[in-house]
């Protein structure tokens, strides 16, 4: 989801600063919820600004750049390997247990695909 804009935000201090000017109704006509203006409000009073806070980047990769280089040269080294077998070698050599879909997501970034055999038609 993404921010309000800077404009709506300025329009929304704006009408809240009109004499008799009532949180409910403000948020009414601007569609947007009374919580929103008081968050609103409390970010300005802390920050000075009514700019949105930066995004934060959601959550950090399970697997840092070492284990997804040693992962792409494993696969380029033996090319047929299955993703069970990929976490399994994975393992062995030190690495903390982690999910198919973790490995899929590196070899996918990668552009290593998981289908070694091309489609022939049938005899």
């Amino acid at each position: 989801m993404q921010p309000y804009s800077l404009d709506l935000r300025t329009r929304v201090v704006v009408a809240l600063d009109q004499p008799s000017s009532r949180q409910a109704a403000v948020a009414e006509r601007f569609g947007v919820s009374v919580a929103c203006i008081k968050k609103l409000l409390r970010h300005a009073r802390e920050t000075g600004s009514l700019a949105p806070k930066p995004a934060s980047g959601g959550r950090a990769r399970y697997l840092d750049t070492a284990a997804q280089a040693w992962l792409v040269a494993y696969v380029g080294q033996q090319a047929d390997v299955t993703l069970a077998e990929l976490n399994q070698a994975w393992q062995a050599q030190g690495g903390r247990p982690i999910g198919q879909t973790c490995l899929w997501r590196v070899l996918d970034e990668q552009e290593l695909r998981r289908k070694k055999k091309y489609a022939r038609p049938r005899a």
